[in-house]
């Protein structure tokens, strides 16, 4: 193992006290001082430079079933981050490398080197491999590509369109000839960085009227696929305004997540039927097999400038809990990124 360096004793972690019933308060969470393990064999210690906050991360801090654990309560919280290696008890990794892990939420972060990628900070800057070069970006992919089917000459509409995910699916679609791309956002400032920036062809503040109506004027002439981030009313108006075959991606639910009541669907599903359409839900961790494509087609369109991203960064691990519920609110721009 490699000689470690001075480190403080302690590291600050997030820890859940009690799951939170509708929107999560503060006193459901603490940060707590903990003491930092050194590796073991197969096992790298890692202070971490950027933490990722994802609106995923409210479901797991229910008890429900899910298609990932609950957080456990009273222990560290868990999410995406990339930070530098200290201490090394694996071959191949040495102080000084670079690590992507899910070890978030903390300062320092002891973990199995099964659980780590190396990433090359001269090839792209460290925050975008938790974001356009990341999950989010591959979330936006696979979505886009292989669950919708996308196809050149498609009208799209994207909901949620200013965040990590669906700036991203909007950029894709045009730069793979989609005949036109929609967005909706939740601000005025958010639809003019669509349209201005990200080259999406219409887009709208879903808070300035109904989202049917606004569809309906942004797409006369119907959208062949729907990436959903935020279901309800947005859901209710693509399927209204679904082309024959066309194609849904349920990436998530944002508009539901701190509903206390089951949220009633939508009550025109039944077009379903007239236009053959196709609704299909969809989880990241099923296409990690395009993860080299995926890096090596949007890596160019970035370092081409053909795909802008933009991040908003908070500092301080103190805030990483106020960074998480203004994912929940819409507050961020792009992706969300805890600088440490």
């Amino acid at each position: 193992m490699s000689d470690t360096p001075t480190l403080p004793a302690v590291s600050r972690e997030w820890h859940l006290l009690s799951r939170p019933v509708g929107w999560p308060k503060p006193e459901d969470f603490a940060l707590v001082e903990a003491e930092i393990r050194q590796p073991g064999a197969d096992e790298v210690l890692v202070r971490n430079k950027y933490l990722s906050v994802d609106p995923y991360m409210r479901g797991r801090m229910s008890a429900a079933k899910s298609y990932v654990a609950p957080f456990e309560l009273g222990k560290a919280m868990q999410g995406g981050a990339v930070g530098e290696v200290v201490a090394s008890g694996v071959e191949g990794i040495a102080p000084g490398d670079h690590v992507l892990h899910f070890g978030g939420w903390r300062e320092y972060a002891t973990v199995d080197v099964k659980q780590i990628v190396k990433v090359d900070p001269e090839a792209a800057p460290l925050s975008t491999y938790l974001g356009v070069l990341g999950m989010t970006g591959l979330t936006a992919y696979a979505g886009l590509l292989r669950t919708a089917s996308f196809k050149e000459g498609d009208s799209v509409f994207v909901s949620g369109a200013a965040g990590a995910v669906g700036s991203q699916v909007g950029q894709i679609a045009k730069l793979k000839g989609a005949s036109r791309v929609i967005g909706s956002a939740g601000s005025d400032e958010k639809v003019k960085l669509l349209v201005e920036e990200y080259g999406f062809d219409a887009a709208f503040n879903y808070k300035n009227g109904p989202v049917g109506e606004q569809l309906r004027e942004a797409a006369p002439d119907g959208v062949d696929v729907y990436f959903d981030n935020v279901g309800g009313d947005h859901l209710e108006a693509a399927i209204g305004q679904l082309n024959r075959g066309g194609r849904i991606a349920i990436c998530g639910m944002i508009s539901v997540y701190n509903s206390t009541e089951p949220v009633p669907g939508p009550k025109n599903l039944a077009r379903l039927i007239q236009t053959r359409g196709r609704i299909e839900g969809f989880l990241v961790g099923d296409h990690y097999d395009l993860q080299p494509q995926f890096v090596q087609e949007v890596g160019a369109w970035i370092r081409s400038g053909e795909l802008k991203y933009r991040e908003t960064v908070v500092e301080g691990i103190e805030n990483n809990l106020e960074a998480f519920l203004g994912v929940l609110r819409g507050d961020n721009t792009g992706k969300m990124i805890v600088k440490l």
